[in-house]
């Protein structure tokens, strides 16, 4: 008898610095989604497929889930929100070391998918799985006790323990996603590992470095446009404007020099022509729209909806 194939969607949600694009990269076996140590750095739902013999999971990276103020970052929550519209199932990813010493810690993180800012739609109608993850940086016994409070307060379609960064407990969460999708035939060719175009990627691997070399607000007040990518001549060309909000902000990123803006143009090359397979030639402007994060109209160019 044939196993059926079954295939859906799964929104990744949960708070800043849980783990989604690691937890999402790790279930690809390539990175697609940008990874820092500052909280909030994905900005755009980020689509992966991942592939299995008897399914495949269309996966949902979505910005991190907080008490947002500003007019980005709240369209940053709703676009994690409105994921769920779209979903079979979600996976709920939570810092299980957070977790472990605030007791308040997953009441606060759930209640962020029914605030009432950002257009918040209440928690989703489909299946709702909690994801603890970092588990290696908790107890065995402490982690067990966790996810039993976890059950006992919530009625999760289920309770998983993980760690994305060591791919610990993975194969557990596949199962209990591709539990709840629907049975019906793959949507995208095995091949496929996303529905991201290269020109996304090109301006994704540029604002990892910009978060990884500065400080403070300027990764935030960033954002990276892709002004050309010119696939027929080799090395490939790309120009690329950095999008900042005041003049400070130009002076950090290029440096004394033009020490900072050099060194990010040679880390985000190398990164392009690992992620591409092809390699690179990168040419990198800066230039200033003031208080661009609170314009509607340089957030929509963005891909932020309104």
């Amino acid at each position: 008898m044939a196993v059926a194939f079954h295939s859906g969607v799964a929104a990744l949600l949960g708070p800043p610095n849980a783990g989604k694009s690691t937890l999402l990269n790790r279930l690809l076996g390539q990175k697609i989604a940008i990874v820092t140590p500052r909280p909030q750095t994905t900005r755009n739902r980020i689509m992966g497929i991942v592939h299995g013999d008897d399914y495949q999971i269309i996966m949902l990276d979505t910005p991190g889930l907080h008490k947002a103020r500003a007019e980005m970052n709240r369209r940053m929550v709703r676009v994690a929100r409105e994921a769920m519209r779209d979903a079979d199932v979600t996976v709920f990813l939570a810092d299980a070391a957070e977790a472990a010493k605030k007791a308040d810690y997953l009441q606060r993180q759930l209640a962020l998918l029914t605030a009432p800012e950002a257009g918040a739609a209440g928690l989703p109608d489909c299946p709702l799985l909690l994801a603890l993850n970092k588990s290696d940086q908790v107890p065995p016994d402490a982690l067990h006790r966790l996810a039993q409070q976890c059950r006992a307060q919530h009625d999760f379609a289920g309770v998983l323990t993980l760690s994305a960064i060591r791919g610990e407990g993975l194969d557990a969460l596949v199962q209990a996603i591709v539990s709840h999708l629907p049975e019906g035939p793959p949507y995208y060719p095995e091949d496929m590992p996303a529905d991201l175009s290269e020109r996304f990627l090109a301006a994704e691997a540029v604002r990892e470095v910009i978060f990884l070399r500065t400080r403070d607000e300027v990764p935030y007040a960033t954002a990276v446009l892709i002004d050309l990518f010119d696939e027929t001549v080799s090395p490939n060309r790309i120009v690329a404007t950095i999008i900042v909000a005041r003049d400070s902000q130009k002076g950090i990123l290029i440096g004394r020099g033009g020490a900072m803006l050099g060194e990010i143009r040679r880390q985000a090359t190398r990164e392009l022509a690992r992620m591409l397979g092809r390699p690179v030639r990168l040419a990198l402007w800066v230039k200033v729209q003031k208080n661009w994060p609170e314009k509607n109209g340089a957030l929509t160019r963005l891909g932020l909806p309104e």
